[in-house]
């Protein structure tokens, strides 16, 4: 069995620390949702104070995602027999 001491001089068990920490992490999980609310409510009020915009908070709009254009890509491989071309992109051909 593994014992660690306490700091106090008192010896614990891996038992007694593995329930003080879901004790802690409870203590904090109850902290964060009594916080939560004043939080949100100051961030509403100084958004609206100062009229930002969800692209001045987050950089650009959420949900859209903008790729950048390759362009035309050159061929990376070529069949000498058909003169085909193969870029290396997308689906394997037959």
């Amino acid at each position: 069995m593994l014992t660690i001491f306490d700091g106090r001089g008192i010896m614990a068990t891996f038992k007694e620390l593995k329930a003080q920490m879901v004790a802690l992490e409870e203590e904090a999980a109850a902290a964060r949702a009594a916080e939560f609310e004043e939080v949100l409510a100051d961030i509403r009020a100084k958004v609206a104070d100062y009229g930002f915009t969800e692209r001045d908070i987050f950089g650009r709009q959420r949900g859209s995602r903008v790729t950048a254009s390759r362009g035309v890509v050159p061929a990376r491989y070529r069949d000498p027999k058909t003169g085909g071309d193969l870029v290396g992109s997308g689906r394997a051909s037959n």
